[in-house]
């Protein structure tokens, strides 16, 4: 096996000297980071304005109802508290004139625990936000109070009273038609589950095929984190140079599903202690593309290795492709659409770095340009980066942005 792979040409992307001598390309998801990491970063106010344009600009296509500005906000409602709960209401709360309120939080933990984890984070550190507990049934986020209930069963919640518009459900739990239809029958009239969805509720990637949100669907979904980083790029490929087959790994890290010290899971290998180990698990990230680019079905598969690391994951995908290429024609083709059409989605990073320095990165998915390889003149091995947590949760925003600005 060895002597096969020397004996191919191997094509390695080289950095490319930019006019101040430095081997590196700007790219929006990592805005000042040096002053920021490795705490939470402020959103850049150019991210902002494209993510603006991508949630605005599909409306009309489908002749869909579009809100504007001067109409009452979404109403929304956190169902689950955690990790991408508590994220995705700090994207939220970075976002000038969104078109969402967030209104509620159903949280087993209660007021004060809810309200302690929001401020501080071990991940993204202090929230820059007055945050405190209102009485035992609120949270006051810079003097805006969000109610917060406690019923593991959604069709208990208050919804109906509460005029909900759209529940971001982030339990991990209530993932398929019955689970989900429970905030529909509380009183909600949409739901955007924040994890693959089962059975055939529809799936959206913002960046690969957000544009073609149906806004007649009550409940959908925003795929998975490695889902969020892998299509975008995948796309590019497969229409530049035309995929074959392939697959992927995902380096990530470990979870909340996961066992702090050796315990009883349902996964053996997520039984075994998460900080200790390399877990090998299973990942239907790959497959999940399908559902958002569906050409490529039956193409893609994968699996992922949960490391000893709290935050930033990393996609290692290799794909054979249909036209000959080589490693710094690929990186132009990701350079392009970073430019262009997945502008906030998409970055292409130049410089040698290492997990960290991608934490709080706003995009979908950081390109590792010198890590881009071409084997012969048809094979692909690309590296790519994200922040499984706040990179996703801004795709969320984004997705619920879209409801908003489509409702109907």
């Amino acid at each position: 096996m060895l002597g096969i792979m020397a004996s191919a040409p191997l094509s390695v992307a080289k950095p490319t000297l930019q006019p101040s001598g430095k081997a590196f390309v700007e790219f929006s998801g990592l805005s000042n980071s040096s002053a920021f990491l490795p705490f939470a970063k402020k959103t850049s106010d150019d991210f902002l304005s494209v993510v603006a344009f991508q949630t605005s600009a599909m409306g009309s296509s489908r002749g869909g109802y579009r809100k504007s500005a001067t109409e009452a906000k979404l109403k929304v409602a956190i169902n689950g508290f955690g990790r991408i709960g508590r994220n995705f209401l700090r994207c939220w709360h970075g976002r000038k004139d969104s078109p969402l309120e967030v209104i509620a939080i159903n949280d087993t933990g209660g007021v004060k625990q809810a309200s302690h984890l929001l401020k501080y984070d071990s991940t993204l550190g202090i929230f820059d936000a007055d945050v405190k507990p209102v009485g035992d049934n609120g949270i006051s986020v810079d003097g805006k109070v969000i109610k917060v209930v406690s019923n593991r069963n959604p069709i208990n919640l208050p919804w109906k009273d509460m005029e909900v518009d759209l529940v971001i459900e982030g339990t991990g739990v209530f993932v398929d038609r019955d689970g989900a239809g429970k905030h529909i029958q509380a009183g909600a009239k949409k739901v955007l589950i924040t994890a693959p969805g089962k059975g055939d509720i529809p799936t959206y990637v913002v960046g690969v095929n957000a544009d073609d949100y149906n806004p007649d669907e009550p409940i959908i979904s925003n795929a998975s984190c490695t889902t969020n980083c892998l299509a975008p790029f995948v796309k590019v490929l497969d229409q530049k140079f035309g995929i074959i087959k392939g697959t992927m790994t995902t380096t990530h890290s470990y979870t909340g599903d996961q066992r702090l010290l050796d315990a009883s899971h349902r996964d053996l290998r997520r039984a075994r202690a998460a900080a200790l180990n390399i877990v090998p698990t299973s990942t239907g990230a790959a497959k999940a593309v399908a559902l958002v680019l569906p050409t490529l079905k039956g193409k893609l598969n994968g699996i992922a290795l949960r490391v000893p690391t709290p935050n930033v994951s990393v996609v290692d995908l290799v794909v054979q492709v249909s036209k000959k290429t080589f490693a710094e024609e690929v990186n132009a083709a990701f350079r392009e659409s970073a430019d262009k059409e997945l502008k906030g989605i998409l970055s292409v990073c130049d410089e040698p770095l290492v997990s960290v320095d991608f934490r709080c990165t706003d995009v979908s998915s950081t390109v590792d340009s010198s890590l881009t390889m071409v084997m012969g003149d048809d094979m692909v091995k690309v590296i790519a980066w994200y922040d499984n947590e706040w990179g996703y949760s801004q795709r969320v925003v984004d997705l619920a942005d879209i409801v908003a600005n489509n409702w109907k």
